[in-house]
Protein backbone atom coordinates (compact mmCIF):
# COMPACT_ATOMS: atom_id res chain seq x y z
CA UNK A 1 0.00 0.00 0.00
CA UNK A 2 1.07 3.53 -0.69
CA UNK A 3 1.46 5.75 2.29
CA UNK A 4 -0.06 9.12 2.00
CA UNK A 5 2.23 11.86 3.11
CA UNK A 6 0.67 14.75 4.91
CA UNK A 7 1.70 17.95 3.39
CA UNK A 8 1.82 21.17 5.21
CA UNK A 9 0.74 23.98 3.05
CA UNK A 10 2.50 27.07 4.13
CA UNK A 11 1.21 30.40 3.04
CA UNK A 12 3.01 31.77 0.15
CA UNK A 13 4.70 34.99 0.70
CA UNK A 14 4.56 37.45 -2.05
CA UNK A 15 8.10 38.12 -2.76
CA UNK A 16 7.34 40.24 -5.72
CA UNK A 17 9.87 43.02 -5.90
CA UNK A 18 8.50 46.33 -4.56
CA UNK A 19 6.21 44.70 -1.97
CA UNK A 20 8.77 44.02 0.75
CA UNK A 21 7.99 47.41 2.36
CA UNK A 22 4.35 46.35 2.95
CA UNK A 23 5.52 43.25 4.80
CA UNK A 24 7.80 45.22 7.06
CA UNK A 25 5.03 47.69 7.85
CA UNK A 26 2.72 44.81 8.70
CA UNK A 27 5.33 43.40 11.05
CA UNK A 28 5.45 46.76 12.84
CA UNK A 29 1.68 47.25 13.12
CA UNK A 30 0.95 43.82 14.63
CA UNK A 31 2.99 44.29 17.86
CA UNK A 32 1.46 47.75 18.37
CA UNK A 33 -2.05 46.37 17.96
CA UNK A 34 -1.28 43.60 20.42
CA UNK A 35 0.01 46.15 22.94
CA UNK A 36 -3.13 48.26 22.61
CA UNK A 37 -5.31 45.19 23.05
CA UNK A 38 -3.48 44.26 26.23
CA UNK A 39 -3.97 47.80 27.60
CA UNK A 40 -7.66 47.82 26.78
CA UNK A 41 -8.07 44.51 28.55
CA UNK A 42 -6.57 45.73 31.84
CA UNK A 43 -8.78 45.91 34.93
CA UNK A 44 -10.63 49.26 35.43
CA UNK A 45 -9.57 51.49 38.29
CA UNK A 46 -11.84 51.24 41.37
CA UNK A 47 -14.43 54.02 41.60
CA UNK A 48 -14.34 55.79 44.99
CA UNK A 49 -17.52 55.45 47.04
CA UNK A 50 -19.59 58.65 47.24
CA UNK A 51 -19.34 60.75 50.38
CA UNK A 52 -22.64 60.73 52.34
CA UNK A 53 -24.55 63.98 52.05
CA UNK A 54 -26.41 65.68 54.89
CA UNK A 55 -29.62 63.91 53.89
CA UNK A 56 -27.81 60.55 53.79
CA UNK A 57 -25.89 61.00 57.05
CA UNK A 58 -26.53 58.29 59.59
CA UNK A 59 -27.44 59.35 63.11
CA UNK A 60 -25.09 58.27 65.87
CA UNK A 61 -28.05 57.79 68.22
CA UNK A 62 -30.03 54.62 68.33
CA UNK A 63 -33.64 54.96 67.14
CA UNK A 64 -34.96 54.13 70.58
CA UNK A 65 -32.89 56.82 72.26
CA UNK A 66 -34.68 60.19 72.51
CA UNK A 67 -32.74 63.37 73.10
CA UNK A 68 -34.49 65.75 75.47
CA UNK A 69 -34.68 69.33 74.28
CA UNK A 70 -35.26 72.04 76.85
CA UNK A 71 -37.79 74.69 75.91
CA UNK A 72 -36.57 78.22 75.68
CA UNK A 73 -36.97 80.09 78.94
CA UNK A 74 -40.04 82.33 79.05
CA UNK A 75 -40.34 85.65 80.78
CA UNK A 76 -43.37 86.44 82.94
CA UNK A 77 -46.24 87.86 80.91
CA UNK A 78 -47.22 91.49 81.35
CA UNK A 79 -50.34 92.57 79.46
CA UNK A 80 -53.13 95.13 79.65
CA UNK A 81 -56.89 94.89 79.24
CA UNK A 82 -58.36 98.24 78.28
CA UNK A 83 -61.44 99.86 79.81
CA UNK A 84 -60.91 103.09 77.90
CA UNK A 85 -64.63 103.69 77.50
CA UNK A 86 -65.16 103.64 81.27
CA UNK A 87 -67.38 101.34 83.31
CA UNK A 88 -66.63 97.69 83.93
CA UNK A 89 -68.07 96.02 80.83
CA UNK A 90 -65.74 94.25 78.43
CA UNK A 91 -65.44 95.90 75.03
CA UNK A 92 -64.60 94.05 71.83
CA UNK A 93 -61.02 95.27 72.20
CA UNK A 94 -60.85 93.99 75.78
CA UNK A 95 -62.08 90.55 74.68
CA UNK A 96 -59.42 90.42 71.97
CA UNK A 97 -56.75 91.34 74.50
CA UNK A 98 -57.92 88.64 76.91
CA UNK A 99 -57.98 86.11 74.05
CA UNK A 100 -54.33 86.88 73.34
CA UNK A 101 -53.52 86.33 77.01
CA UNK A 102 -55.37 83.01 77.05
CA UNK A 103 -53.37 81.87 74.00
CA UNK A 104 -49.99 82.77 75.52
CA UNK A 105 -47.49 80.01 76.42
CA UNK A 106 -47.08 81.57 79.87
CA UNK A 107 -50.70 80.79 80.73
CA UNK A 108 -50.23 77.12 79.83
CA UNK A 109 -47.42 76.75 82.39
CA UNK A 110 -49.92 77.13 85.25
CA UNK A 111 -48.31 80.05 87.07
CA UNK A 112 -50.08 82.55 89.31
CA UNK A 113 -52.16 85.27 87.65
CA UNK A 114 -52.44 88.75 89.15
CA UNK A 115 -55.08 91.21 87.95
CA UNK A 116 -54.55 94.83 89.01
CA UNK A 117 -57.48 97.14 88.38
CA UNK A 118 -56.86 100.83 87.69
CA UNK A 119 -58.87 104.00 87.12
CA UNK A 120 -58.25 107.60 86.12
CA UNK A 121 -58.17 110.41 88.67
CA UNK A 122 -61.81 111.42 88.36
CA UNK A 123 -63.97 110.77 91.43
CA UNK A 124 -62.88 110.19 95.02
CA UNK A 125 -60.52 107.50 96.17
CA UNK A 126 -63.12 105.08 97.55
CA UNK A 127 -65.17 105.19 94.37
CA UNK A 128 -62.10 104.63 92.24
CA UNK A 129 -60.98 101.70 94.36
CA UNK A 130 -64.35 100.01 93.97
CA UNK A 131 -64.37 100.68 90.24
CA UNK A 132 -60.87 99.30 89.78
CA UNK A 133 -61.75 96.15 91.71
CA UNK A 134 -64.89 95.66 89.66
CA UNK A 135 -62.88 95.83 86.45
CA UNK A 136 -60.35 93.30 87.68
CA UNK A 137 -63.16 90.98 88.81
CA UNK A 138 -64.78 91.28 85.38
CA UNK A 139 -61.58 90.10 83.74
CA UNK A 140 -61.23 87.31 86.30
CA UNK A 141 -64.77 86.04 85.74
CA UNK A 142 -64.32 86.06 81.97
CA UNK A 143 -61.07 84.10 82.22
CA UNK A 144 -62.77 81.54 84.46
CA UNK A 145 -65.46 80.99 81.82
CA UNK A 146 -62.61 80.21 79.41
CA UNK A 147 -61.24 77.44 81.62
CA UNK A 148 -58.72 79.23 83.86
CA UNK A 149 -58.74 77.89 87.44
CA UNK A 150 -60.06 80.47 89.88
CA UNK A 151 -57.44 79.62 92.51
CA UNK A 152 -54.72 80.83 90.17
CA UNK A 153 -56.11 84.36 90.02
CA UNK A 154 -55.53 87.19 92.51
CA UNK A 155 -57.41 90.48 92.23
CA UNK A 156 -55.86 93.76 93.44
CA UNK A 157 -57.59 97.15 93.36
CA UNK A 158 -55.27 100.11 92.84
CA UNK A 159 -57.74 102.85 92.00
CA UNK A 160 -55.94 105.91 90.62
CA UNK A 161 -52.63 105.27 92.39
CA UNK A 162 -50.71 103.72 89.45
CA UNK A 163 -51.45 105.86 86.37
CA UNK A 164 -49.93 104.72 83.08
CA UNK A 165 -50.29 108.20 81.58
CA UNK A 166 -50.90 111.74 82.86
CA UNK A 167 -54.47 112.46 83.90
CA UNK A 168 -54.01 116.19 83.21
CA UNK A 169 -52.07 118.37 80.83
CA UNK A 170 -49.48 120.88 81.97
CA UNK A 171 -52.03 123.70 81.79
CA UNK A 172 -54.28 121.84 84.24
CA UNK A 173 -56.89 120.76 81.72
CA UNK A 174 -57.95 117.09 81.59
CA UNK A 175 -55.84 114.79 79.41
CA UNK A 176 -58.58 112.61 77.96
CA UNK A 177 -56.19 110.29 76.15
CA UNK A 178 -54.19 109.79 79.33
CA UNK A 179 -57.30 109.14 81.40
CA UNK A 180 -58.50 106.57 78.87
CA UNK A 181 -55.16 104.78 79.09
CA UNK A 182 -55.42 104.70 82.89
CA UNK A 183 -58.78 102.93 82.85
CA UNK A 184 -57.37 99.44 82.55
CA UNK A 185 -56.53 96.10 84.17
CA UNK A 186 -52.87 95.06 84.26
CA UNK A 187 -52.39 91.30 83.89
CA UNK A 188 -49.29 89.53 85.21
CA UNK A 189 -48.64 85.80 84.77
CA UNK A 190 -45.72 84.37 86.73
CA UNK A 191 -43.50 81.54 85.51
CA UNK A 192 -43.47 78.57 87.93
CA UNK A 193 -40.10 78.22 89.62
CA UNK A 194 -39.05 81.79 88.97
CA UNK A 195 -39.07 84.43 91.73
CA UNK A 196 -41.90 86.90 91.38
CA UNK A 197 -41.12 90.56 91.09
CA UNK A 198 -42.00 92.55 94.19
CA UNK A 199 -45.17 94.53 93.61
CA UNK A 200 -46.56 97.20 95.88
CA UNK A 201 -49.94 96.04 97.14
CA UNK A 202 -52.48 98.39 98.67
CA UNK A 203 -53.35 97.97 102.32
CA UNK A 204 -56.82 97.70 103.74
CA UNK A 205 -56.52 101.03 105.52
CA UNK A 206 -57.63 104.46 104.49
CA UNK A 207 -56.92 105.33 100.84
CA UNK A 208 -54.99 108.35 102.02
CA UNK A 209 -52.40 105.97 103.50
CA UNK A 210 -51.82 104.50 100.06
CA UNK A 211 -50.90 107.77 98.36
CA UNK A 212 -47.18 108.47 98.00
CA UNK A 213 -45.91 111.12 100.38
CA UNK A 214 -44.34 114.40 99.36
CA UNK A 215 -40.61 115.12 99.52
CA UNK A 216 -41.13 117.23 102.68
CA UNK A 217 -42.97 114.35 104.36
CA UNK A 218 -40.21 111.92 103.40
CA UNK A 219 -37.54 114.21 104.88
CA UNK A 220 -39.59 114.71 108.04
CA UNK A 221 -40.03 110.95 108.52
CA UNK A 222 -36.34 110.39 107.94
CA UNK A 223 -35.50 112.88 110.69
Amino acid sequence: MKQTRARTIAPKLDRTPGKSGGISRLATVIPVALALASCSGSEPKPVPSPTPTMSQAVSIFRPEVKVDRQDEALDPLEATVSFADGGSELSDLAREQIAAILASPQLELGGAITLRGNTDSQGNDNVNLRASRKRAETVRDYMITKGVAEERIEVIALGEMRPAAPNAKLDGSPDEAGRAANRRVDVSIAIPGQPELAQAKPTNGDPEDKKPGTLVEAITKAD
